[in-house]
């Protein structure tokens, strides 16, 4: 098979079968009803990426799509190699990675950030559009730059990602413009700030699988290094690492976690929680890789050193390393190894109440989603999605999770109140 024809004809028949409008699989992966149909009519090529998650939506294997995309160009060397997009996609991420030395410019536009994102829209687009034009800015005291800084993270420990989405672009610009007037200690503090605004961007870009998290997470990293301290240097390259892991080079990201866990100190509190989690986010990706002996001795590892230190609050950007944490990231390793049967009893020990913010909260109840639907558990399943919702309602309307909750509702095993909650998320378009 090869033809643009074919690879149509194969998605349109898989979708019939499922009984899925063409507006159920766009809301699903990321494309308008009108894009769903070019694509079935052979009228609209999409790169290799998009194709898989075609294919893993309509549970189409991939051998069957083998040959149909064009998965031969260069690697985006920068960051990772083993990654094999298509021609266009490569150039973009490219493009996007371009210029990252330069993390202090801005330049003026003609509108404000704050207008930039429609509402109920992708809280992610502000970065694409912005991330090399940022907004006109002056420098701003390093007292408000933080201040400013810490609401944003405030936005994204709620799940409030809409509203992150649209203050981001501001923060970057003041945040680099102050980095650029800054000198000596002050410049060490605003890179400081800078840095801890990429890694903003970077998570959002994530959870809305946006290109713009390569760029974002690439100039966190060169802003943290500038900076010299450890924690942000870790932060950063925990979310650089993640999006390497996305594009399929899971190796070259537990390389990169293992390398900069190594370099920090165990033995302090903020140095050794960040190490936890870049061990906890190796472990993660390690596993997604079909790594389950480096998987499993990292979650191990995590663990421990966990068991060594107060249960206190670590104070780290976006995730905290705590016990709890530990076990989410287990059963999260599980799912991704196919084993989720091993997780079962992990997720009845958890105490996701306990956890500190909306997000951490959402995110460990869309794992245990994701666990109850591996084992075809639809009920626990959707209990689980009516928690993310109940948590954080912007985090069940993320791509994944729409995913899930489609997959759920065409299930052969019928449950109440699904297509009512895939309605109110978006996962099916009214």
């Amino acid at each position: 098979m090869g033809t643009d024809a074919e690879i149509g004809a194969l998605l349109r028949g898989a979708r019939c079968a499922k009984r899925l409008t063409q507006a159920q699989v766009g809301a699903a992966c990321g494309y308008s009803a009108s894009a769903v149909s070019r694509i079935e009519n052979g009228k609209l090529r999409v790169d290799y990426t998009t194709l898989m998650q075609l294919a893993a939506f309509l549970r189409i294997a991939p051998e069957q799509l083998r040959g149909s995309a064009r998965p031969d160009t260069a690697n985006i060397a920068t960051v990772a190699v083993g990654c094999r997009p298509n021609e266009e996609d490569a150039v973009r991420r490219r493009n996007l990675l371009t210029g990252a030395a330069a993390i202090g410019m801005t330049a003026a536009v003609g509108t404000t950030a704050a207008s930039a994102a429609p509402a109920g829209g992708d809280p992610a687009a502000p970065l694409e559009d912005y991330l090399f034009r940022l907004p006109a800015a002056a420098p701003v005291p390093l007292a408000r730059l933080v201040q400013e800084t810490a609401s944003a993270r405030a936005d994204f420990r709620a799940a409030r990602y809409t509203a992150l989405g649209r203050g981001l672009p501001s923060l970057l610009a003041a945040a680099s413009a102050t980095w650029e007037a800054s000198t000596g200690h002050e410049r060490e503090k605003a890179s400081v700030v800078l840095a801890r605004s990429y890694v903003l961007a970077a998570e959002l870009a994530l959870k809305q699988h946006s290109d713009a998290a390569w760029a974002a997470a690439d100039r966190a990293l060169t802003a943290a290094r500038a900076s010299g301290h450890p924690v942000p240097v870790g932060e950063a390259s925990r979310v650089l690492a993640i999006t390497m892991r996305r594009s399929g080079n899971c190796p070259s990201a537990v390389r990169l976690l293992t390398r900069e866990a190594a370099d920090l100190d165990g033995g302090q509190e903020q140095t050794g929680a960040v190490r936890t989690t870049l061990m906890l986010t190796a472990a993660y990706s390690a596993a997604t890789g079909g790594d389950r002996t480096t998987a499993l001795h990292l979650l191990d590892a995590a663990e421990e050193e966990t068991a060594r230190r107060e249960a206190t609050p670590s104070g780290l950007f976006t995730v905290d390393a705590t016990r709890t944490q530990v076990d989410v990231y287990r059963i999260g390793v599980l799912n991704a190894l196919g084993t989720p049967d091993e997780g079962v009893s992990v997720a009845r020990r958890i105490n996701i109440d306990s956890m500190p913010t909306p997000e951490r909260r959402a995110r460990a109840w869309t794992d245990t989603a994701r666990m109850w639907h591996a084992l075809r558990d639809g009920r626990q399943t959707f209990a689980a999605l009516r928690h993310v919702e109940q948590e954080a309602p912007q985090e069940v309307r993320r791509p994944a999770l729409r995913v899930l909750t489609a997959d759920l509702l065409y299930a052969p095993a019928r449950v109440p109140g699904v297509r009512e909650f895939a309605t109110r998320t978006g996962a099916i378009s009214t």
